[in-house]
């Protein structure tokens, strides 16, 4: 019987079947940088204040500038504050405006965003501002927490179904749930789509990486 050797010598060393192979088993690496560099347009943080639609009650005919003068307290550099408003209070328009207000308080109603460069993004979609900012770094632990798993699990995985399941996968993995990312309805679903995103990246550029020896 002829060895392995022989016939990689009769049908050619690396032939247009190899080559094939490889640019089939590199080709989706090149979207993968594209995945990690949205991080920049997903998690981008646009103009925004507290939402005091409350006064509204008290003075529907108020404009936009002189509802966020008498409802949001100012910065030491004079802009308005991003992440505090006055507390609501049950008073006439003619009291707030000859009295004021100093009681502050966190955003009670939620933000409204000026100044998108985007349409959404999750700070937007799911409110990850203010004392809600950290979750923006937790987002990007579970993709690397997943590319971790995705390297454990999958190489453990090959060694037993063999690399060519062990790439296969993983890519169905990506594309089903990088879709569904885009789609999250809430923030933990987010995590969760991209914790399998992360396990079939990993997964996918180890066992593509060994595959790809093979036909060089």
């Amino acid at each position: 019987m002829a060895d392995f050797g022989e016939i990689l010598h009769n049908i050619g060393e690396f032939g247009l079947f190899q080559k094939t192979i490889l640019f089939a088993l590199c080709f989706p690496n090149f979207f993968l940088p594209f995945h990690f560099a949205s991080v920049v347009f997903t998690q981008s943080d646009p103009e925004r204040y507290c939402n005091t639609d409350w006064i509204q009650e008290a003075a529907p005919n108020l404009t936009a500038e002189e509802q966020l003068n008498l409802t949001l307290p100012r910065e030491e550099d004079g802009i308005f504050s991003r992440c505090r408003m006055f507390v609501p209070v049950d008073w006439d328009i003619h009291a707030i405006r000859d009295y004021g207000l100093n009681e502050t308080t966190g955003c009670m109603n939620g933000w409204v965003y000026g100044s998108m460069l985007y349409q959404s993004t999750i700070v937007t979609d799911f409110d990850l501002v203010c004392d809600q900012t950290h979750l923006l770094g937790v987002a990007q632990t579970v993709l690397m927490a997943g590319i971790v798993t995705g390297c454990l699990l999958l190489g453990l995985f090959a060694e037993s179904f063999g690399r060519k399941r062990a790439t296969q996968i993983p890519v169905v993995l990506m594309v089903v749930f990088t879709v569904a990312t885009g789609f999250s309805p809430t923030y933990p679903f987010y995590l969760a789509s991209q914790f399998v995103v992360g396990i079939g990246y990993g997964g996918y550029r180890l066992n593509s990486v060994i595959l790809s020896k093979v036909f060089l």
